[in-house]
């Protein structure tokens, strides 16, 4: 299908008269350039496009001279597999030859450059990523994405687990779309597919699932995908700590995020389908590669306690001042949310939920207040540094935290020069 549905007018992007530029040196003397995959769709969707990637019949280096000819900086970031990053007005542009598959290991593919676009569009994962689109706007469509897109389907191009087995990676990416683009239930063969082959999960790089795995959770709802996951036995595979603990926390946070308002936090959402159990925590961010912060969190999380709903507000600036913050804000949100579901039919989780909501408004406009003793204050008493200085620090802090942070400095100071005075 080609030339009746065009993005010209829903794509502002496709305006930009250096991308014009760019486009007219790729499609001169007998070649041929399109838009491709992602920002055709979401074009077409009327959805934001994060990147814009260009499919072209010239080879790499021909990509690169024909660029460099229009005044754009070409950098070879994938040339052996036909890609050239092309700079266009300080954006990137990712130009790619036309392919077909060689050989597939089920991780990477060696490829062969080609010049037929059927083909090209035929060794891409699903219908509605393999849509190309002219410099003018005219949408290509040789697989079928058009009908899939606008029946929210998402289907692997041709057999599923040929698709499958070219890459493991489309099994996560499989659920990932239809996160984000799917409606109804997945498409019956690419589900049964995924639940087939979910042994190849096993082949791929942490870095590679956990990549996947947040970009599906960062989904407006991925609460659905994370159902058929488990269905399919992939979450437990590529998650097993969700296995025991379930993912039905998910819908109810989903259900408040878009209640009131907060965005999609994909470390929240992990955190309500694994348990709060700090080792476990420390050996699945090892697993899957996490970053420093994002491993620290989740272990903030773990080891805080959950207040009660019914705390007052002075003593959770106790707990927030002797914890994690960000983990007491993260058990907070978890426990509204949950609060919240239940409210449906529960007066008390009603209640429950007006708690945690007071609480978290507390928690998100609390400031961590200063200590305002230090160790030359107990030096200048003549307080030897040393073990005992520590430890009268330490006692003077605690009772200034029992005060509700109330005791002012002299009165903290009256009471070293006290102690120092009675007999040890």
């Amino acid at each position: 299908m080609s030339g009746s549905v065009s993005i010209a007018g829903k794509a502002p992007w496709l305006d930009n008269a250096e991308l014009q530029k760019l486009l007219k040196s790729l499609n001169a003397e007998g070649e041929e350039a399109r838009i491709a995959g992602g920002a055709v769709r979401n074009a077409l969707l009327g959805q934001a496009v994060s990147d814009v990637d260009i499919a072209t019949t010239t080879e790499p280096d021909e990509t690169a001279r024909r660029a460099e000819a229009a005044g754009f900086k070409a950098v070879p970031t994938g040339a052996d597999h036909g890609t050239i990053t092309v700079i266009v007005g300080g954006r990137p542009f990712e130009v790619t030859t036309l392919r077909a598959d060689v050989e597939t290991d089920g991780r990477r593919a060696k490829v062969r450059f080609g010049r037929d676009w059927k083909l090209d569009a035929e060794r891409r994962d699903f219908t509605i990523n393999a849509l190309y689109a002219d410099a003018e706007g005219h949408v290509v469509d040789l697989v079928g994405g058009l009908a899939d897109l606008e029946s929210r389907t998402l289907r692997f191009i041709g057999d599923a687990e040929t698709r499958i087995r070219e890459d493991y990676l489309r099994i996560l990416r499989f659920f990932r779309f239809f996160a984000w683009y799917g409606s109804g239930r997945p498409d019956a063969e690419g589900l049964k597919a995924c639940a087939r082959l979910k042994e190849g999960l096993d082949r791929l790089s942490a870095e590679r699932v956990w990549s996947e795995l947040k970009k599906l959770l960062s989904a407006p709802d991925p609460s659905r995908a994370l159902l058929w996951m488990r269905q399919a036995g992939v979450l437990t595979r590529i998650l097993p700590e969700s296995e025991k603990w379930g993912i039905d926390a998910i819908h109810a946070l989903t259900r408040t995020e878009a209640d009131l308002g907060w965005p999609a936090d994909p470390l929240l959402r992990l955190e309500a389908i694994v348990p709060p159990d700090a080792p476990r925590m420390a050996a699945m961010a090892e697993r899957l590669r996490l970053s420093n912060a994002e491993a620290e969190r989740l272990a903030q999380w773990a080891r805080s306690e959950k207040p009660a709903s019914t705390l007052t507000e002075g003593a959770l600036a106790k707990m927030l001042y002797r914890g994690a913050p960000g983990g007491i804000v993260d058990r907070l949100r978890l426990s509204l949310a949950a609060a919240r579901g239940r409210a449906v039919e529960d007066d008390k989780a009603m209640m429950e939920a007006g708690g945690y909501s007071r609480l978290l408004g507390y928690a998100l406009s609390w400031e961590r207040p200063v200590f305002p003793v230090n160790g030359t204050d107990l030096a200048a008493l003549g307080v030897a540094a040393g073990p005992k200085l520590g430890d009268m620090l330490r006692a003077l802090e605690g009772a200034w935290v029992d005060s509700g942070f109330a005791l002012e400095r002299g009165a903290l100071l009256e009471r070293a020069a006290e102690s120092l005075k009675t007999p040890t």
